[in-house]
């Protein structure tokens, strides 16, 4: 398989997701101590989050939704990679989505706007769908 330009787009979300999971612990270990919360394996993951500051359960909260709709991304992005379609409109709109997706981890770990999170999440999955419409042109 020769280089596709999409493989950059997808190695920078894995890296970010890297830097959220690195956040994550740097907010959470403190907030863990400072808390003197119990790591009981008996507690449900509500009563474990409600000992720990909301400022940083949000990393915690993005991280997770790095692991969900990214995955179709990724899927999307080296499909299209596969079949060569690593065009500049597939490369854009594969940048745009980091970029988007980045946007909400911004937004979502320091300010939390759940709107501007929302309409964030909104426009990053319309260029998702734009790309799996895309790639589903190229596949059937």
């Amino acid at each position: 398989m020769q280089h596709s330009t999409l493989f950059a787009p997808i190695i920078a979300l894995v890296l970010w997701t890297f830097v959220m999971w690195a956040w994550l612990y740097a907010t959470r270990i403190p907030a863990i101590r400072k808390g003197r919360v119990k790591l009981d394996p008996e507690q449900t993951k509500e009563a474990f989050n409600a000992q720990i500051p909301a400022q940083t359960r949000w990393k915690a909260d993005n991280y997770n939704h790095l692991l969900e709709q990214p995955t179709l991304f990724y899927a999307v992005a080296l499909t299209l990679a596969m079949l060569g379609a690593g065009d500049l409109i597939n490369t854009a709109l594969s940048w745009s989505y980091v970029t988007l997706r980045v946007a909400h981890s911004l937004v979502q770990a320091t300010t939390n706007i759940i709107l501007l999170r929302f309409w964030i999440f909104a426009a990053s999955s319309l260029v998702l769908l734009a790309l799996t419409l895309r790639a589903a042109a190229l596949a059937f």
